[in-house]
């Protein structure tokens, strides 16, 4: 099978790489991610759905990605490789799961590079310039628009192309500043004006009802936001003690993050005029928002700051995000399911260079496609739901199919944990509204091809005869085909308020998710098998193990022994 790698074949694809991101520089990481265009945006997104509720949006949403989060951190110090994200479900499952997981995580992730980009030029068509002005035509970026984008694309990237030391050093750096920057503005804002009577007279606390709480957290950019907590696992393979440092990054970025996301909602929700709010939070239709106010209570400096952070919070993710993308496309390859050449990482600099100029070329038609913020971070934040349902399915899977692998990270509560973490994932999944639950979930289906052709296609070329090899892939992966068709179902059919026919009853809906949630984990723990790459997987860590002690007892013999 084309899923079969060889310890040798694998490690030597990636001996490149240098261990050289310590705790800090991984956590820079992660929040570095998370803190980009979010922070610029989703306060008024989220408040236009959920009004003043949209400040529990951002609690629900930290919650949810915590939960997963600390499933995808055993895994990613089980195994400390280069886009580990990508890997897991192949662990645990073999190809079909570990394609679909893998490409839904991929779509997820190299979307945001082009929607930073697309950030920082809508923000800068609120400069006082009638060339700024052309950028951005109040729904999308204009033609002009799309072409600045480009450039901020192709400075990303060359970012990246040298060296991961010089990524490190400038990312933790950017951090810093997209620390500061928010914690602020919120500060100012709150300073220069409070208004509680926002949230009294315009239809109390959740003005549009607890459901529009729920899909804010799908699609305002909430958890477009929060999904920059993968990034330090992307980059686990250039970890310097992966075992204790990704999971202090992973959760401290998530954490970090919450506080500075809530102050920043709370500021602006009491920082809106009175009398903007005549329509409700909806109608609201500010440019560049958090800049906006400012000018509006005469923070000039702090708008000219907003507007030059507009530029370096997004670039830093854009970075962050090109880095991580690269470093999944490598993991895709040593999966078997793309040319080998994007599994090469240049001696020199340690960086996957192919990899790194194909995310260049997908980021550009993603531009092309999707002009908006808005439009980007509905698609994004879809796609990165249905690629968590596979953490807590296979920490779990692996634990049963490979209870002696060496485990850093071991939560004793991960057998409570994993589930309420395929329960959030397949609620918030819900609540992204039909017919963008159906719309991506189809995106889903269009790697199939891919994957047909390195699994049946080519081998059929070669003369040989996939189909015995492949059906257990196909039946350990088949519980995550039906979920994602059962959940577009659910989904079409559920609440009038998130966006179904309404032949669920509301409530009824709710209950129907969480039971078919759990169904669906225990199916997909009890059908992992100790496919190829596992196997192959765990020889290579072995032998890894192995080369370590030999090094320490050799470091540790007497002198002249």
């Amino acid at each position: 099978m084309t899923t079969t790698k060889t310890p040798s074949a694998e490690q030597g694809s990636r001996s490149n790489y240098r261990r050289s991101l310590g705790t800090i520089a991984l956590t820079a990481t992660g929040l570095g991610s998370i803190i980009g265009s979010g922070w610029l945006f989703g306060a008024q997104r989220a408040a236009a759905i959920a009004g003043p509720a949209a400040i529990l949006a951002w609690v629900i949403g930290a919650l949810v990605a915590l939960t997963i989060a600390l499933t995808y951190s055993e895994l990613g110090a089980m195994f400390p490789k280069a886009g580990g994200m990508v890997r897991y479900g192949q662990y645990s499952h073999g190809s079909l799961a570990g394609y679909m997981a893998a490409w839904a995580n991929w779509i997820a992730i190299v979307s945001v590079i082009p929607g930073e980009a697309t950030a920082s030029v809508q923000y800068m068509s609120s400069w006082k310039f009638g060339w700024a002005h052309a950028l951005y035509d109040g729904k999308e970026l204009t033609g002009t628009g799309v072409g600045l984008a480009s450039i901020l694309l192709i400075f990303y990237f060359f970012m990246n192309w040298f060296a991961i030391s010089l990524f490190a050093k400038t990312n933790t750096a950017i951090t810093v500043f997209k620390v500061v920057v928010p914690v602020l503005t919120a500060s100012a804002l709150m300073f220069a004006h409070f208004d509680t009577h926002n949230i009294a007279h315009q239809g109390g606390f959740t003005p549009n009802g607890w459901s529009s709480v729920f899909t804010a957290v799908a699609v305002s950019g909430i958890v477009w936001a929060y999904n920059g907590f993968q990034s330090p696992l992307n980059l686990a393979g250039e970890a310097r003690n992966p075992g204790k440092s990704l999971p202090k990054a992973v959760i401290s970025s998530i954490i970090i993050a919450l506080v500075i996301y809530v102050a920043l909602q709370v500021a602006f929700l009491m920082a809106v005029p009175g009398d903007k709010l005549g329509h409700g939070w909806a109608a609201l239709n500010y440019t560049s928002p958090l800049a906006d106010l400012a000018v509006t209570w005469g923070l000039n400096w702090l708008a000219l700051l907003l507007y030059a952070d507009a530029f370096i919070s997004p670039s830093g993710t854009g970075m962050i995000y090109a880095a991580t993308t690269s470093r999944m496309i490598q993991g895709v390859q040593e999966n078997g399911h793309l040319p080998g050449v994007f599994g090469k990482v240049d001696k020199k600099t340690g960086v996957p260079r192919p990899a790194l100029l194909l995310n260049l070329v997908i980021a550009f038609l993603f531009l092309a496609v999707f002009r908006g913020w808005g439009s980007l971070a509905e698609i994004v934040s879809i796609a990165t739901v249905i690629s968590y349902i596979t953490g807590p399915v296979a920490v779990m899977a692996l634990r049963r199919i490979s209870p002696d692998l060496l485990r850093p990270v071991k939560l004793r509560a991960m057998p409570v944990i994993a589930p309420i973490a395929m329960i959030f994932g397949s609620l918030v999944l819900y609540w992204g509204r039909w017919p963008l639950t159906g719309k991506v979930i189809l995106i889903m289906a269009v790697g199939l091809p891919v994957w047909a052709w390195y699994e049946i296609g080519k081998p059929l070329t070669q003369g040989r005869k996939p189909w015995a090899e492949l059906a257990p892939h196909l039946k350990a992966g088949a519980w995550m085909v039906f979920y994602l068709l059962v959940m577009a179902a659910v989904s079409w059919a559920g609440g009038k308020e998130f966006g179904g026919k309404g032949y669920i009853p509301q409530g009824v809906d709710l209950a129907v998710v969480v039971v078919l949630a759990l169904v669906f984990y225990y199916w997909g723990v009890r059908s992992a098998w100790r496919n190829p790459t596992l196997v192959a997987t765990e020889a290579e860590l072995a032998a890894e193990a192995a080369g370590t002690a030999a090094e320490d007892d050799k470091d540790k013999a007497p002198v002249g022994a």
